[in-house]
């Protein structure tokens, strides 16, 4: 299995002038953790990172520390997270059939999930991770006027990994830059386009590392996973 990791934003929210996967948790990089759960999938073969070429030698740094064991290409990313992805999808060995997609912020994301969305991915036509909302969501308009509460036993949080045959995605991408199309991921774009998506079971501790408190909560999952006190699901 294929995997591209976009890579390629700032840490703004984070504070930081830098890209955010670069910053530390628990010693080590952020796209570090990332890293070591595709490298410990037992179905990814092959990894695609999108970045900034001003990250590369970094991330060239940090691939050589881990001794990865599956081939790791850098991919130019975009402005973007649609662009780089396109732009990573068309950079896909010519042999890759299907992809699967996970933000290197989501740096707790464990092996199983990303097996369990390889072999998922040989069913459906696109997947995503997700898991069922806890809390009672609203609909506000301009005003922050309550308009309507959806049902929360139908709404899922989408997560990443994210699963598309290659041909698909590609055509959706393509899709998308002729119609001006701006969607925040990648399952957006496969809908807009008609086609379904389906549900793989995501992790709770499967946060996107976005501000400083994200951080915190990360170092403290990793922790307890270090002294075997969290499974990640």
């Amino acid at each position: 299995m294929h995997l591209l990791i976009p890579a390629a934003g700032m840490g703004r929210r984070m504070g930081s002038d830098r890209n955010k996967l670069l910053l530390l948790v628990r010693s080590q990089p952020i796209i570090s953790w990332t890293l070591k759960a595709a490298e410990a999938a037992s179905l990814i073969s092959w990894i695609g990172i999108i970045a900034n070429p001003t990250d590369w030698q970094d991330l060239q740094t940090i691939i050589a520390k881990q001794k990865l064991t599956k081939p790791v290409e850098l991919i130019e990313g975009g402005s973007t997270r649609q662009e780089s992805v396109y732009n990573g999808l068309l950079a896909l060995p010519s042999a890759a059939e299907q992809v699967l997609i996970h933000d290197g912020a989501r740096c707790l994301a464990t092996p199983d999930l990303f097996d369990a969305c390889a072999l998922s991915i040989r069913h459906h036509s696109g997947l995503i991770a997700a898991i069922p909302v806890k809390d009672t969501i609203k609909v506000v308009d301009e005003n922050g006027i309550i308009q309507t509460t959806p049902d929360r036993r139908r709404l899922y949080a989408a997560q990443t990994p994210q699963g598309f045959d290659v041909k698909l995605l590609k055509q959706c991408h393509a899709e998308g830059v002729r119609q001006g199309w701006e969607v925040t991921d990648d399952a957006a774009l496969f809908e807009k386009c008609g086609y379904s998506v389906a549900i793989v079971q995501g992790e709770e501790t499967n946060l996107k590392v976005t501000t400083p408190q994200d951080l915190a909560i990360a170092e403290f999952i990793l922790q307890e996973r270090e002294w075997g006190v969290g499974s990640g699901e």
